[in-house]
This record gives C-alpha cells, structure tokens and sequence, in this order.
C-alpha cells in the first residue's frame, strides 16, 4: 500500500528532495519533465537517454566553450611571454591557462596605470594617433562605446523590460527600455513624452530595431533584464519563475475563501 504523503510528494513539481538540497525548481522539473510514462522498454530507454542529454549537454557544452576560450587567450599570450616564465619549460606537460593568468594580470597592470597621470597622458596620446587614422577610428570609437556600455559602472544599460504592441494592435513583443531619447528628438516629436526602447530579434537579441515610442505605449514589466534576455534567446521556451506572483496569488485566494466578517451597525441614539 502507498502512502498518500508519498504520492503527492511525487506529483508535485515543486517538492524539493531532501538528498539534493542544490537543486532548485528547475532542476527538479529536469528530472521529471521526461520521465517516462509507459511501460514499454524502448520507451524507457527513450525518456533515459534524452534525459540524460539535458544534463550532460550543456555541461560538455559549457567545457567545450571554456576551453576553447583558455587555449584561444593562450595562443595570444603565451608568445609573448619569455621562455624562462613559462612552466612548460620546466614541467614534462603542458600547463593550460597559463597566457590566460599573465594576460588577467597584465589588464590589471595597465589598469594600475592608467589611473595615474602619467598614464592617463600615454592612454591620451594613443587615442588622439587612432582618431587620425582614417578606418582605425571608426571601429576604435564603436569597439570603446560598447566596451564602456557595457562594463562600465555608470549604468548605462537598459532600465526595464516593456512590452509593445507589434506589428499590429492585439499582438504584443518584448522591448528593453533603454531610457530617454536625445533632446533633439524630443524637440521634432513636439516635446512629447518619449521613450527609447530597444526591440531585440528572437533569438539572436543582439540584432533588432532602436525606436522613440511615446511613454503611454509601452507596458512596464517587473521582469528582470536577464529573464527577459532568456525568454528572446529562447524563443518564448524559458519563462522567467513566478514566485513573486505565486504567493501573491495564494494570498488573494486565502483572503476570498476566508468568511467575511461583517461588523455590526451601531445604534442611533434615539431621538
């Protein structure tokens, strides 16, 4: 005989097992989303192998790509380094990251000076040679300002996450609200209120359109820009949690299943 606790701990999805308290939600839903649920043997192996693949893929992908990063910033590094810094020299086996150390390190040494005067003066004169190059200063000063958006600490980045409606009414897209548009544009549009919002393509969101809305047609969202980035890349699969609006949801259905208690009336003195 089954136990009634044991089979509501199986169906549902958001029971977390004691032996792996490391797995939150999703993973406990990996390992139930492909269950296999006919007894037939083929279509065990089936539900095993492709739930085996989930979590072996983007493990062996994840390997793969830092990998490839290590041995990429080695082939540029390592040359540079002098023969008698090297542990390969000294080891009967290739030591990997290596270039990959010397060359964090030597970032943090060019940062180091640049935040002196004298170094500020090198960086300024380097930057002033690339402006005077015809071809170097346009990809100079496009590489700087998205390397300055997006690693500087200033908060240049996108504010919120928005819906639009497109590309007709009824229909709705994911949009990233970039902020205010330059005053110029401002002034042409007859100083409406605007907004500047970014449409990023499914599911490369690196491509999309910039556009100046009105503020009234863009829908804000309490959705953070990382999980409006997963549900692009996606292609609406990965939904962001909903925890938030779970429990807020649970607390509206205590409070209408919950009897209402009417105070009485008070008496009227009488006259």
């Amino acid at each position: 005989m089954t136990n009634s606790d044991d089979k509501n701990a199986d169906q549902n999805p958001e029971h977390h097992d004691p032996d792996f308290p490391g797995l939150d939600e999703d993973d406990h839903s990996l390992f139930g989303a492909l269950e296999p649920t006919s007894s037939h043997f083929l279509a065990r192996l089936r539900g095993y192998f492709l739930t085996g693949l989930i979590i072996v893929g983007p493990v062996a992908i994840t390997i793969y790509v830092v990998w490839w990063f290590i041995n990429l910033v080695d082939g540029w590094v390592k040359p540079l380094i002098p023969n008698s810094y090297l542990p390969d020299n000294f080891l009967p086996f290739n030591v990997p990251g290596v270039g990959l150390v010397f060359g964090i390190v030597g970032l943090m040494l060019i940062g180091a000076l640049a935040a002196n005067l004298f170094g500020r003066t090198v960086v300024s004169y380097g930057v002033i040679l690339l402006d005077r190059m015809p071809v170097v200063r346009g990809v100079y000063r496009l590489l700087k300002q998205i390397f300055t958006t997006v690693f500087s600490k200033q908060g240049t980045s996108f504010k919120r996450v928005g819906l639009i409606e497109f590309p007709r009414k009824g229909l709705y897209v994911i949009v990233f609200v970039s902020g205010d548009p330059p005053g110029e544009v401002k002034e042409k549009l007859n100083g409406e209120e605007l907004m500047t919002v970014f449409m990023p393509n499914a599911p490369n969101p690196t491509t999309g359109f910039v556009m100046f809305m009105p503020a009234k047609d863009v829908i804000l969202l309490d959705m953070a820009i990382d999980d409006g980035a997963k549900l692009v890349i996606s292609a609406g699969l990965v939904a962001p949690k909903q925890s938030k609006l779970k429990q807020l949801a649970e607390q509206v259905k205590k409070k209408q299943g919950a009897p209402t208690v009417v105070p009485p009336k008070e008496e009227e003195p009488a006259a």
